[in-house]
């Protein structure tokens, strides 16, 4: 393991947050669109997007149990990792009363976005936070670091 290892790992933990914050800005920012993609034909609204995370090489349980003081062969976690960005699929859309949108069904109802802007403000707040927190640890290890070279030199 090398030095920078959990300069690394917070690296990665601060590249996820960053793309979990510009997804749910774009969730936010298309709360209001109706037509996002055409679906057999027919114009579909906004689909929320929602950003999943994996850790990096399937080490961090290996290390977890390690530091519970259970055998295992393998060392340290990698980070973590975007496996995907999927669609929700499960929540309906919202159908609002406006006869006068150009979109509007036959009994004068819109479809909406999936979006909860309450929701996302949780999300992109707790996203926030640690990606903060992050920073905070990435600078405490390069503090650490500088420290040990100084030590190291005289």
């Amino acid at each position: 393991m090398s030095i920078f290892h959990s300069m690394n790992t917070t690296a990665s933990a601060l590249t996820t947050q960053r793309l979990r914050m510009d997804v749910i800005s774009s969730n936010i920012a298309n709360v209001d669109t109706t037509r996002a993609k055409q679906v057999n034909g027919e114009w579909e609204p906004y689909r929320k997007k929602s950003v999943i995370l994996k850790e990096q090489e399937g080490q961090f349980s290996s290390f977890l149990n390690t530091a519970m003081g259970k055998t295992v062969k393998s060392g340290a976690g990698n980070g973590v990792k975007v496996s995907s960005i999927k669609d929700d699929t499960e929540t309906p859309f919202k159908l609002v009363y406006d006869p006068a949108h150009p979109d509007a069904n036959d009994d004068g109802y819109v479809q909406m976005s999936n979006v909860d802007v309450l929701k996302e403000m949780v999300d992109l707040i707790s996203a926030s936070r640690s990606y903060e927190a992050n920073i905070t640890a990435f600078n405490a290890n390069k503090s650490m670091l500088t420290k040990a070279l100084e030590i190291g030199k005289g």
